[in-house]
């Protein structure tokens, strides 16, 4: 269990920083750095869903889903700021589930993916709240990104809450379709991780519905 957790913070250390460089550099840069991915977890996906009859439909949801990614970012984020708050609250629930899953365990959360507990759902609320909150008062966000002018009104905490939601789902139901299969990990490409499918699952189903609430409903949470 200690080397896993090891290999996991290593990794994260070398790939947070050069995801950070394409989402932020954007432009050409972001666009070989998604199809890279979308390349990769298109055939991640095919290797989990072979001969399923929801292989197909899983390739056209991740285009969707990339496809989504490539127009908020290019198209709505300016300078990545509502590119990077999206991932933060996705990457953010990710750690606090595993964390409080991992300390607390108690209770199931589903049948569907035994890993799963209310405690780590509980923790990957708390976390995503206590990490948007840090990134968007700190001198650093201020003084590098700029301001979103996003409070804490009901409007906003219900968008934080939908997209934390959204990312807690599609963690299980990725990890529904591993069952299927009958494999732990999507891949082996991210040592500690697993593939590129088991650390984007979230943002997959969070990244499209952000997307659609931003640009169907311009100013009813961030101007």
């Amino acid at each position: 269990m200690k080397n896993e957790a090891l290999k996991r913070i290593i990794s994260s250390i070398i790939i947070i920083p050069l995801a950070l460089f394409f989402i932020v550099k954007g432009s050409i840069f972001f666009i070989f750095f998604i199809t890279f991915c979308f390349l990769i977890a298109s055939y991640e996906w095919y290797i989990l869903s072979k001969n399923r009859q929801y292989n197909l439909p899983g390739h056209l949801f991740l285009f969707i889903s990339f496809y989504s990614a490539y127009l908020y970012r290019e198209y709505l984020s300016q300078d990545a700021e509502l590119f990077l708050f999206i991932i933060l609250i996705c990457v953010s629930t990710d750690i606090g589930g595993y964390i409080f899953g991992k300390l607390f365990k108690g209770p199931k959360l589903t049948k569907i993916s035994p890993n799963k507990s209310y405690s780590g759902m509980f923790g990957g609320y708390l976390i995503a709240f206590i990490s948007v909150s840090i990134f968007l008062y700190s001198d650093f966000y201020f003084q590098s990104l700029g301001k979103l002018n996003i409070m804490f009104n009901l409007p906003n905490v219900l968008f934080i809450f939908t997209v934390s939601t959204l990312s807690q789902s599609g963690d299980i139901i990725i990890s529904y379709f591993k069952r299927l299969s009958k494999v732990k990990d999507t891949g082996k490409l991210i040592p500690g991780h697993g593939g590129i499918l088991d650390r984007i699952d979230g943002m997959l189903f969070a990244l499209p519905i952000a997307y659609l609430i931003f640009f169907y409903q311009n100013g009813f949470w961030i101007w």
